[in-house]
């Protein structure tokens, strides 16, 4: 029976269209989890003990090299928090020169930390093949840019220049990481008699050959995205991921699946951060930076995600259609009314196909409007994880344990298979995550061996290649971290007050 009910929301399908992604290095598996499959691994159980020291020690020593950088990077936030930090800065009493320094070294510090985290600015192309089809938002949304600061982002890339920035990269910047898949199951009736009755006025249209005058703007458009999509739905390879985009626009549609439920299924940027400032008077600058988070964000519907959004409204286009669609009828029943032997039938005909076609832009407009009032309600209280400070510290913990689970995974591989070298380790390592976990990931070898290496537990010999030293000799390189002395001390502390209660 479920079967059944499976088999009948599954769309029948015109034609696939797959988005094709670069595989990310997010290691997609929790560290503790890692740790310890991987010590179940180890076939001795003294070397599995002194493995599960090793991977603490990692840990507790990655953690202290950027204790630092990340206790600066969380101080000068606070003096750009869009809440206190202007507060922060008049009782600093800084100069204007300053404060622009301060400014360029918080981001500096900032995009090192997403470049860390494997987060990556999206650029026009990816903008480009995400809005190249439509999933819920159905209306265009555009960005206020009038209320968006534009010298804050432009200064910093201009001392700091990027391949690839997108054209509002001077107002706002958009970090993506991950991929994922959203589907949504629902009748979606009101989206598919307008599906519909817009394949109907497309075909009313050819057959009255105004087809060029109505949609030329839009077929270029349309001609536009289908030429990214091919450039997207190309063979992929073994370092790229496939997910197909099901959309209403490449379902067959009848009245036979009307009345029935289907599942429409679009790719998703499993993090979004957005980063911008509010525009401001000269006479009283704001001095805030927004870091927003989200989750889960439809790579179609990711305009819900951009700053100061202005409210939708119909399009020119629409404008356009609606008037001389209008114009259009109107001359039609005027030529047919002058004629000798007037059909009423085909001035009602007319008419109808008119008023019809206007009332569907109309409906649909508040159809979607209403949509877009939905998302955006649900991206405020489902999507958005946090903003601000909490964003921040959820950054610095993603760096460390990305770099633990990076520097364990390496020094597994060359413990368990022996020396190796650097395009060898980086396969096997891909290999060991899809073997034991079923994951996959573009493994950044290069900073886990440059870990390894400033641990020192990793050498290499004559012909570069990579070997580790054994387990228990690695444990006595690190030494004992301050954690660990404060848990004994702690651990010690209890014992002693136990034993003098029980007396």
């Amino acid at each position: 029976m479920a079967k059944d009910e499976a088999e009948e929301r599954k769309p029948i399908r015109k034609n696939k269209i797959m988005i094709r992604l670069e595989r990310e290095s997010v290691i997609p598996i929790l560290k503790p989890k890692l740790i310890v499959h991987l010590a179940n691994l180890i076939e001795h159980s003294s070397d599995r003990a002194e493995f599960l020291k090793l991977c603490k020690r990692i840990e507790y020593t990655i953690r202290a090299w950027y204790t630092l950088q990340f206790e600066d990077l969380m101080q000068l936030y606070s003096l750009f928090d869009p809440v206190h930090g202007n507060e922060k800065l008049e009782q600093q009493n800084l100069t204007y020169d300053e404060i622009e320094t301060l400014e360029r070294n918080f981001l500096q510090y900032l995009f090192q930390v997403m470049q860390k985290s494997n987060f990556k600015i999206v650029s026009d192309e990816e903008i480009e093949v995400a809005q190249s089809g439509q999933y819920l938002l159905n209306l265009p949304i555009v960005v206020d840019e009038s209320k968006l600061d534009k010298k804050l982002l432009r200064n910093y890339f201009e001392s700091h220049p990027q391949e690839d920035l997108p054209d509002f990269a001077d107002k706002y910047v958009i970090f993506r990481r991950g991929i994922g898949v959203d589907q949504t199951t629902d009748y979606f009736f009101m989206e598919k008699v307008d599906a519909m009755l817009g394949r109907f006025w497309s075909w009313i249209l050819k057959k009255t050959r105004l087809e060029k005058i109505l949609s030329r703007r839009s077929n270029s458009r349309s001609k536009k995205e289908k030429t990214k999509s091919g450039e997207i739905t190309s063979e992929s390879d073994s370092t790229e991921l496939s997910i197909e985009r099901i959309h209403f626009e490449n379902m067959e549609l009848s009245f036979h699946n009307l009345f029935s439920k289907i599942t429409i299924q679009e790719p998703t940027f499993d993090r979004i951060i957005v980063i911008y400032r509010q525009a401001s008077s000269k006479t009283k600058p704001d001095r805030g930076i927004f870091v927003k988070h989200f989750k889960s964000i439809p790579m179609a519907d990711m305009e819900i995600a951009l700053p100061e959004k202005k409210n939708p409204s119909l399009t020119p286009m629409d404008w356009v259609k609606f008037l001389i669609s209008t114009v259009v009828g109107l001359v039609a029943v005027a030529g047919s009314i002058e004629m000798p032997n007037a059909d009423l039938w085909v001035i009602f005909a007319i008419l109808s196909t008119v008023i019809g076609y206007c009332a569907k832009i109309y409906f649909t407009f508040q159809q979607n409007m209403a949509t877009y009032q939905n998302l955006i309600t649900k991206s405020m209280y489902d999507k958005q994880l946090d903003s601000g400070k909490g964003t921040l510290l959820h950054l610095c913990d993603d760096v460390i344990q990305q770099e633990v689970k990076e520097v364990i995974i390496s020094f597994f591989i060359l413990m368990e298979q022996g020396k190796a070298t650097l395009e060898d380790l980086d396969k096997q390592c891909e290999e060991l995550i899809q073997e034991e976990f079923g994951a996959h990931c573009n493994f950044d070898v290069d900073d886990a061996v440059q870990k390894l290496e400033k641990l020192g537990i990793v050498c290499r010999d004559t012909i570069g290649r990579y070997y580790c030293v054994p387990l228990k000799r690695a444990n006595e390189i690190i030494g004992m971290t301050t954690e660990e002395v404060v848990l004994k001390a702690s651990q010690a502390s209890t014992g002693s007050s136990s034993l003098s209660g029980s007396s």
